[in-house]
């Protein structure tokens, strides 16, 4: 398995580096270079492209763009409507906030909602992450610093490149993908592909991408649902999304 961090990002972002051209294009054509290197590298013909969160707008039109080199795309936490998502995001955290008598962050959000439906901001993650519509099992994954430190391939000069290059890609990308829904970009995939969902995902919801996932044409296509999760099934159900990896790509060739 190879993780890569985009450009702007992680490992890949560079003090004092111009990144005034990021793109989704860009980042889209990177994906594909990165990937003609690692099938040289790895003596493969095709790979499979898996790709999480918002990382899903990239991926999905990289698989469009240039099917001959992926054996299959797997959506996790799949972007579908971005508008759409948000909105959905916004009812569920007032929903919570009211549930738990928090009147200020029901003001808040209520008072957000003209900005949100209008395309014209994303809901805070904060309170995505705070009324559960993030993590079901599992402590909330990014952003988490000191767990980057103790891992064997980030470094404290890592995390400030990570923080910043985290904080200026979403200011570059975010608009634009409000804009631009991935669902009048990509409406067709070559390849097999799968959206593997948490149930009670809010950060990109399940619904927005299953209705994206019923408007794509495609020869093979496979929801996925993952009950006990919400934005990152694989890591909140490991052993049951292990599993699935296993029987579809590995057991299905012996």
């Amino acid at each position: 398995m190879v993780n890569y961090d985009q450009r702007a990002s992680g490992k890949s972002y560079h003090f004092f580096e111009d990144y005034s051209n990021l793109s989704t294009d860009l980042l889209v054509n990177d994906l594909l270079a990165l990937t003609d290197y690692i099938a040289e590298r790895l003596g493969k013909e095709k790979v499979i492209l898996a790709a999480h969160s918002s990382d899903t707008y990239i991926g999905m039109q990289a698989a469009n763009k240039s099917p001959e080199k992926y054996k299959a795309y797997i959506g996790i936490g799949q972007m579908g409507d971005t508008l759409e998502s948000e909105k959905e995001s916004l009812a569920y955290c007032i929903a919570q906030a009211e549930k738990a008598d928090n009147l200020e962050d029901v003001e808040y959000l209520q008072g957000i909602t003209e900005q949100i439906e209008n395309g014209k901001m994303v809901i805070p993650r904060e309170y995505v992450m705070k009324y559960g519509g993030s993590t079901k099992q599992i402590d909330h994954p990014d952003g988490n610093n000191i767990g980057v430190l103790f891992s064997n391939v980030y470094n404290l000069l890592d995390v400030i490149r990570n923080n910043m290059g985290m904080g200026y890609s979403q200011e570059k990308l975010v608009g634009h993908m409000l804009e631009n829904p991935l669902p009048e970009i990509v409406t067709k995939l070559e390849i097999p592909f799968y959206f593997v969902m948490g149930t009670d995902d809010y950060m990109t919801t399940s619904n927005a991408a299953k209705k994206y996932f019923d408007t794509i044409e495609a020869e093979s296509k496979y929801f996925v649902p993952f009950e006990k999760s919400a934005h990152y099934p694989h890591l909140e159900e490991k052993e049951k999304f292990h599993e699935w990896m296993s029987d579809t790509f590995i057991n299905e060739t012996k």
